[in-house]
């Protein structure tokens, strides 16, 4: 099911995507996401270890929205939060 949004959202299907490779790829790819952009991950099953993964290296400067959880599909919305998230943590 398309959502619409202004957001210009670069779709994943990390299904795709040799698994050790995986976490490094949507890293870079996070790394590289304007403010007004987003990354939209579609995987076969929960992403927990990349979410864990996430939340220590980025804490609030990434906003992570499920789209779909399962129990087939898994989507997941990655988007960089606005520079005041870091500053509000300090």
């Amino acid at each position: 099911m398309p959502q619409t949004s202004s957001l210009s959202e670069r779709v994943i299907d990390v299904r795709k995507i040799q698994p050790g490779l995986r976490h490094q790829i949507i890293g870079q790819l996070f790394e590289n996401l304007t403010s007004e952009a987003a990354l939209q991950l579609i995987t076969d099953h929960p992403p927990r270890p990349l979410r864990h993964q996430f939340e220590m290296r980025y804490g609030a400067r990434c906003r992570w929205t499920y789209l779909e959880e399962g129990p087939e599909v898994w989507r997941v919305r990655l988007q960089r939060a606005p520079a005041s998230a870091d500053a509000s943590e300090a």
